[in-house]
């Protein structure tokens, strides 16, 4: 397993890490994810860690905090061999204090990750979305508090735009508050759009990219293509609602290129989705998931392998789209370009 520096921090994590969705899974999303016991997911961490993978990621809002009371039973005796990462800030009731970053929210949310978990201490604590309604000085020095306590060891972000991100770290730059070293976030080669602003962003500001859903919500499988009606047993049956939007024909498109890269590599389909996002800049860790053994031995089999450079320009000329204003000027016209040359 290759291991990377989270952005310019100092922690250094797995090419690949595992996303903890699927343990206790319950709710028309979740429970379509998958609802692994304390027992299955102990196996699973077994796999993950013979094979390197020691992030785990979580939020205490997957299952109404099950998921997190799953990884900390199945890590019991090994907390020293894991790296534990979950989310905080989206609702976890109907209260005005059961959602949102406020010192008191974020405060009360830590220590009830910490008891589900059976830990003293979370590796990286991300915050779920941005808290429009919350002072950035106010969060960022109850993060600082949290961290000074030995609660936390890093804290990062997830779903921000780029403008709040960036105000937070001018702010954390100011006042000495602790920096945002992760920024997790949607990208696949069904979803590029972290491309536009973030990446750069992250590459300027040395802020890693844990990537979640490399596999475009569950499209970039295998089983969809063109002219194949989407399988009886998908569970995009029951959650494509809650993803990103992607358009027949543009994953047509992906799925004839993945299946062109896979015809000349032997690998499959997932493992080369995979393998497109761990050559893109500022990526630190691709998020996997898995209901099974199976599902994550085939995902393990992204790494230890390199597309051909001629193989990633397939890709990426399949999955290109017009990005939106202000950015396609920078695109398409030269003298923008030159000022400005892409990330990728």
């Amino acid at each position: 397993m290759d291991y990377r520096r989270l952005g310019t921090s100092g922690l250094k994590v797995p090419a690949l890490s595992f996303g903890a969705g699927t343990f206790g899974g319950s709710g028309p999303l979740f429970g379509a994810w998958g609802n692994s016991d304390a027992v299955e997911a102990r196996r699973l961490i077994d796999i993950c860690l013979e094979a390197g993978v020691n992030l785990f990621d979580t939020a205490d809002v997957y299952s109404n905090g099950a998921s997190e009371e799953v990884l900390g039973e199945a890590i019991k005796g090994r907390r020293d061999a894991v790296l534990i990462s979950t989310k905080t800030s989206l609702p976890m009731g109907d209260g005005p204090a059961d959602y949102g970053s406020s010192r008191s929210r974020l405060i009360k949310s830590v220590d009830a990750a910490l008891k589900r978990l059976g830990t003293d201490y979370i590796d990286l604590l991300q915050l779920h979305a941005f808290d429009a309604g919350t002072p950035i000085e106010e969060v960022l020095s109850t993060l600082g508090e949290l961290v000074r306590a030995g609660k936390l060891r890093y804290v990062g972000v997830s779903n921000f735009s780029g403008w709040q991100v960036m105000k937070s770290l001018a702010e954390a730059d100011k006042h000495g508050y602790p920096r945002y070293a992760a920024h997790q976030v949607y990208y696949s080669l069904l979803g590029r759009d972290y491309e536009w602003e973030l990446m750069p962003l992250g590459l300027d500001q040395g802020v890693g990219a844990l990537v979640w859903s490399p596999l475009g919500w569950g499209r970039l499988t295998g089983k969809i293509r063109r002219g194949q009606p989407l399988p009886e047993k998908s569970r995009l049956h029951d959650t494509a609602s809650f993803g990103p939007p992607v358009e027949d024909e543009h994953l047509y498109r992906v799925m004839d290129a993945l299946d062109a890269v896979a015809g000349e590599t032997g690998k499959t389909v997932p493992q080369i989705a995979i393998n497109w996002l761990l050559q893109r800049p500022t990526v630190s860790s691709v998020i996997i998931g898995a209901r099974n053994e199976e599902q994550l031995r085939q995902n393990l089999g992204a790494v230890g392998w390199s597309l051909t450079p001629e193989q990633v320009k397939k890709l990426d000329a399949a999955s290109e789209v017009t990005a939106p204003y202000p950015y396609f000027p920078y695109r398409r016209q030269e003298g923008f370009a030159r000022l400005n040359p892409p990330a990728v």
